[in-house]
């Protein structure tokens, strides 16, 4: 098995959606961890995707050397322990992985910025403590406490993705809360996508749309 599609997009940017997506879709999908990897004797014990890569990169000269049971993956960022690992953000990685991979796809979700940086922030400890107080790129230490700071750091992101990949067939930025996401995601991949919806959703962004739908309700 080789990876065939890799997702570039940051914590909470639809990485669970696009994930449950792949899967149904017959792809044997790697998010974040890979717990069938773990010692079950270990709590401690922890596997993460983004490690393998840069494992893969710096013993074996490929960033996927160590991920053949997968062919995609969808979120390859983690903090954990003391370490920051970022392989999205790392230009150098993503040359890497470009020319040893020609037919590699690329995408990038993503949604509102705002929305975005406010789930970040209301995530478990993710956006008031672990990203401010840890080396994330583009985001130093002391920084992301305000949702300002994390607009301008999910923004530059972004921006940097694009550029890298500027008339690259292969990469597609997807924002999941657009009506055409299914649609596009199909058209990129040359397949047909039978889920499309939202998962791993914030429980304040879930009361937030629940109210919103009652007072629809009730107009």
């Amino acid at each position: 098995m080789t990876v065939e599609i890799i997702n570039l997009g940051l914590p909470k940017s639809g990485t669970t959606t696009l994930k449950h997506a792949l899967t149904q879709a017959g792809f044997s999908v790697a998010d974040h961890r890979i717990k069938s990897r773990e010692d079950p004797n270990d709590p401690a014990d922890r596997v993460f995707v983004g490690d393998l890569m840069y494992q893969g990169l710096f013993k074996y000269g490929d960033p996927l050397a160590l991920l053949n049971d997968h062919d995609a993956l969808t979120e390859i960022s983690f903090i954990y322990g003391g370490n920051s690992v970022w392989p999205q953000c790392d230009h150098a990685l993503l040359l890497a992985l470009r020319k040893l991979h020609p037919k590699l796809c690329f995408i990038a979700t993503r949604r509102d910025t705002e929305h975005m940086a406010r789930s970040i922030m209301r995530w478990n400890n993710l956006g008031k403590l672990r990203i401010p107080l840890s080396t994330v790129p583009g985001l130093p230490v002391g920084h992301g406490h305000e949702i300002d700071e994390q607009m301008i750091w999910i923004d530059g992101h972004y921006e940097a993705l694009a550029h890298w990949f500027r008339n690259d067939p292969l990469y597609l930025e997807l924002d999941v809360a657009a009506p055409d996401a299914r649609l596009r995601l199909e058209r990129f991949l040359g397949r047909p996508v039978p889920w499309w919806g939202q998962s791993n959703i914030n429980p304040e962004d879930r009361a937030a749309q629940e109210g919103s739908a009652e007072q629809d309700s009730a107009r």
